[in-house]
This record gives structure tokens, C-alpha cells and sequence, in this order.
């Protein structure tokens, strides 16, 4: 049950961040839609979305292996949030909130792939 709502809380987690990348960035500039737009976008949501796909393969190092690639793009995510800022597409105080979330996302994420190394 405890791991159950460990996984339950990370996922709301995980598709809150996604959720407000996606709000956020209708506002950034047209030129960017196939740029920083994209990217953002693309990163966040893999985030999430390796995740449900490396439980849904049910073998211990394609878990691991999918876990890291979902931390590698929280990572990739948290740099763009960073130079979206330095732009001016994004306004300080979301900035924090986005970087708290995913600082949390990601302290959880790493704690799983400690346990199946």
C-alpha cells in the first residue's frame, strides 16, 4: 500500500509538472513554437511518459534504464525552464515553483533507481 501511493503521489506529481509546462508555454513567443515551445514541451511530458512505460515493460533493467532516461529529461527540462526564464518567457516566482517540483520529482525518481541498482 505504501509503495502504491509512493507511485500515486508521483504521478500526480509528474503530470502536475507537465501540466503547467504545457500552461505556461501557450504564452511564449510564435517564433518559438518549433523551438523552445517544443523542446519544453517534449521533455516535460517524456518525463512522465517513460515512466508509466518502463513499469508497463516488467523487467528490472528496462525499468531502470526508462527511469533514467525520464530523470535525464527532468534534467533536460530544468535547463530550459532555467534559460526560458533568462528570455523572459516565464516569470520568476513560476520558475521556483516549477524548479521545487521538479527538484521533488526527481528526488523520488532517483530513490528508485538507487533500490534497483
Amino acid at each position: 500500500m505504501v509503495e502504491e501511493n509512493f507511485h500515486s503521489k508521483l504521478k500526480l506529481l509528474m503530470d502536475e509538472f507537465v501540466s503547467r509546462i504545457y500552461e505556461i508555454t501557450k504564452y511564449f513567443p510564435k517564433e518559438e513554437i518549433y523551438g523552445l515551445t517544443s523542446q519544453l514541451r517534449r521533455a516535460s511530458l517524456s518525463v512522465i511518459l517513460n515512466y508509466i512505460e518502463g513499469y508497463a515493460r516488467q523487467r528490472k533493467l528496462v525499468l531502470k534504464n526508462f527511469l533514467e532516461i525520464s530523470y535525464g529529461s527532468l534534467k533536460e527540462s530544468k535547463y530550459l525552464i532555467y534559460f526560458s526564464t533568462k528570455q523572459g518567457y516565464i516569470k520568476k516566482l513560476e520558475e521556483e515553483k516549477l524548479l521545487n517540483l521538479s527538484e521533488e520529482i526527481g528526488a523520488m525518481l532517483w530513490g528508485i533507481i538507487r533500490r534497483l541498482k
